[in-house]
């Protein structure tokens, strides 16, 4: 990892009407829009929307490093981020996100090593220490079931 601090740079370009374009030097264009619930068109990224992306994204790539260092095994992890936008004060912002986790490890991993990893990953997740909003993980840990045919070989 390289010596902090990072820097990161998006340009937006728009028109008075249409999609606004998200650039960045190395990846593709991103087209956004309003969401329905302010009047958009609704089948773009929002604001709002990359916003509660960014937190799943996060979680998933710090646990990824979390996992990796503490040598725990898993093979899937689904992350289904609920963003609650509401007025505090006469201003508009995330006030909540709840994050679902759904992990899932190989059989004879201990279930409260995944967690831990997963409450460590959502401790350490820059984007929500990045947020006034309170995040909220609710984790599931799914240990697979050995294969009947190994088990028995």
């Amino acid at each position: 990892m390289r010596d902090f601090p990072h820097y990161y740079s998006v340009t937006a370009n728009s028109t008075a009407q249409g999609d606004v374009e998200l650039t960045s030097e190395g990846v593709g264009a991103i087209r956004s829009a309003s969401p329905k619930e302010f009047d958009g068109p609704g089948n773009r990224w929002s604001p709002e929307t990359l916003l509660v992306g960014a937190v799943a994204d996060c979680l998933i790539l710090t646990f990824r490093a979390v996992a990796r260092a503490s040598r725990l095994p898993w093979t899937a992890l689904e992350c289904e981020v609920a963003g609650t936008l509401d007025r505090v004060e006469r201003a508009t912002q995330f006030t909540a996100f709840e994050i679902q986790a759904h992990l899932t490890v190989p059989a004879g991993t201990d279930p409260d090593a995944a967690r831990r990893a997963l409450d460590k990953a959502e401790r350490n997740c820059l984007i929500s220490n990045s947020l006034k909003a309170a995040v909220h993980l609710v984790p599931y840990i799914e240990v697979a079931k050995e294969d009947s045919a190994l088990a028995h070989a």
